[in-house]
């Protein structure tokens, strides 16, 4: 019976160290072959490399014209609307021009009594005068008068003048070619002078008259409101463009004239083709970012495109055609030395080169490399970087039996050791 019982604990305590020994051989385990550095390589190809500078952008019209009036008043026609798409010179509102002709008028009459005495003056005879020295010629007393006579014609012709400009000025005309955007008044409301102001650019005259107008580049800001972007906004709207800002990092790559890819928000999967025709001298500050304006013409506008639509924009800074190219990846650069890891054989051997452009997702190489070579792309398994591994359950102890020893989990996952029970040891 003794004899029994010993065979039993004998046999209870072998479980159990074949349990521990199970548990500690998990917990120092290497982890899975799943999670180690995965290698591969590809081929060194032929391809055209491009690199690109990105930014964001809005469409804008290459101008935009602020027609106000000269002159103030009521208004009292509006011969356009929003939409209509206009010549320059061609009216598009007018003043109630009662007050301004009659001063027209009476500038007129004034001018016409200047000239009459004018002509008095110069068709009266000469007149002389006795004295005791003798007769002495009033010529000079006649010549004094003819040259006032003159000078209140001059001024009654300049009154003339500026009568004529206020009547001219109770007609607006269109300052451009355009569409009509935007009409800040309507008919009876008083406007012109001292009412609205034109929005900030290069002055300019209309077509008719001294009617004032303005216009801008679309960079330059504009609003609605009547007193800053003039009573009459036209906008060009079969000339449009996209302004952008280019990172002070990268505007040193930027020229006039690059081709580029513009996508619109609105249209994502229609891009459009533009070419850079301004990069700014001076930088716009906002906070610590550093930027310059851009200009991009684009090459064949969608149909529907309007002004104010945000795109994204791609500029091609470089590009190479049939390059000799490897992964970006593939390339790992220091300072000015860059280098990369060649299959030789099945052997992996450094060897530095020399990049040329370097694309997004690939990197020319200008020398260091030839057509045959095959270089090495390192990368992590993803189960490298998870999972959870469960370790030994424990044995069921004899006497003096211990519990398993858990494992340890893989990077960043879990293991879970096992629990051992253990009974009271058996009587000899």
């Amino acid at each position: 019976m003794t004899r029994r019982r010993t065979w039993v604990v004998n046999g209870v305590l072998v479980v159990v160290l074949g349990g521990a020994g199970f548990g500690i051989y998990e917990a120092f385990s290497p982890a899975d072959s799943a999670a180690q550095s995965t290698t591969r390589t590809t081929q060194v190809a032929r391809t055209t490399v491009t690199e690109t500078v990105s930014a964001a952008g809005t469409v804008a019209s290459s101008y935009s014209g602020a027609a106000s009036f000269g002159t103030s008043g009521k208004v009292s026609s509006i011969v356009v609307a929003v939409g209509d798409v206009v010549t320059a010179g061609q009216k598009l509102a007018t003043l109630d021009s009662t007050q301004a002709n009659k001063q027209l008028q009476v500038a007129k009459a004034n001018l016409a009594v200047a000239d009459e005495a004018l002509t008095a003056g110069e068709n009266a005879p000469a007149t002389t005068t006795s004295s005791k020295s003798g007769t002495t010629s009033q010529a000079t007393t006649q010549a004094d008068t003819i040259t006032s006579l003159q000078a209140k014609v001059d001024q009654a012709q300049l009154d003339v003048d500026t009568a004529q400009s206020a009547v001219d000025d109770t007609v607006l005309t269109a300052p451009g070619a355009g569409t009509v955007t935007a009409i800040n008044g309507t008919v009876g409301q008083p406007a012109g002078t001292g009412s609205s102001s034109s929005s900030s650019g290069t002055g300019q005259s209309s077509g008719t008259g001294s009617s004032a107008g303005s216009q801008s580049s679309s960079s330059a800001s504009s609003s609605s409101s009547s007193s800053t972007s003039g009573f009459i906004t036209l906008t060009n709207m079969s000339s449009l463009v996209v302004d952008s800002s280019v990172a002070e990092i990268d505007v040193s790559k930027v020229k006039v004239g690059q081709k580029s890819t513009v996508t619109l928000n609105a249209l994502p999967d229609t891009p459009i083709q533009a070419t850079v025709s301004k990069v700014n001298l001076t930088p716009t500050t906002s906070g610590s970012v550093v930027s310059y304006g851009t200009e991009l013409t684009l090459t064949s506008p969608p149909a529907g495109l309007r002004p104010g639509q945000s795109a994204s924009v791609a500029i091609t800074v470089a590009q190479a055609d049939n390059a000799l190219s490897v992964p970006a990846a593939a390339v790992q650069t220091v300072g000015t030395n860059s280098i990369v890891v060649v299959d030789v054989n099945g052997q992996n051997t450094t060897r530095q080169v020399q990049i040329g452009v370097r694309g997004a997702s690939t990197v020319q190489i200008t020398s260091g490399l030839t057509d045959t070579d095959r270089v090495v792309l390192t990368g992590a398994s993803p189960a490298a970087t998870g999972g959870t591994r469960t370790g030994g359950t424990g044995g069921f102890g004899g006497t003096g039996g211990f519990g398993g020893t858990g494992g340890t989990g893989g990077i960043g996952g879990t293991r879970t050791g096992g629990t051992g029970t253990g009974t009271g040891g058996g009587r000899g």
